[in-house]
């Protein structure tokens, strides 16, 4: 049987990561991995940072929990930060960006708050993501994409499934 590789999908929060993982387990056979999901189901959490209205991840007990499923293979990990990750786990990394106009509308609709509203847009606006994922991993792996419109989604799962089969083509050599 074929062994898919790990690829980790981070970005500000509401450029559409949830989205496009959906879609990549949906249709390329990846089981995602929501961060954000498991640091609340196993309470992976220090504290919490009353500045930036967000859980302190417990990054050891995370990566100790994910350890054994990145081993498996076949993942899609998602969460807006990207360099506690080994690199070793991941033969792709996926930045998503999107509209600056665009994103402010989307926190507003998940209700943030103004202060973390602005914390995220200054992310987005000085490519904060984009800029962690080219200091913890090799240039050759990641792959900026944009969010905007479904048809931005639809060409980055297009995207992703092409470089899944050159990937396929050169790691599964029988």
């Amino acid at each position: 049987m074929m062994v898919l590789p790990n690829i980790l999908v981070t970005g500000t929060p509401g450029t559409g990561k949830s989205e496009l993982c959906r879609q990549l387990a949906d249709k390329l056979g990846f089981r995602w991995q929501n961060v954000s999901e498991i640091v609340t189901e196993h309470k992976f959490v220090e504290e919490y940072d009353e500045e930036f209205e967000c859980p302190v991840l417990d990054e050891d007990r995370l990566l100790d929990h994910l350890e054994p499923l990145m081993q498996q293979g076949g993942c899609v990990v998602e969460y807006h930060s990207s360099e506690f990750f080994p690199e070793r786990w991941f033969a792709a990394v996926w930045v998503v960006r999107c509209s600056t106009s665009l994103l402010y509308d989307r926190l507003q609709a998940r209700e943030y708050g103004e202060r973390k509203i602005k914390s995220n847009m200054e992310c987005e606006i000085f490519q904060i993501p984009l800029d962690e994922a080219r200091d913890a991993y090799r240039k050759e792996i990641i792959f900026e994409v944009t969010s905007d419109t479904s048809e931005d989604l639809d060409a980055t799962v297009q995207r992703v499934r092409d470089w899944l089969e050159q990937w396929k083509a050169k790691h599964n050599k029988s």
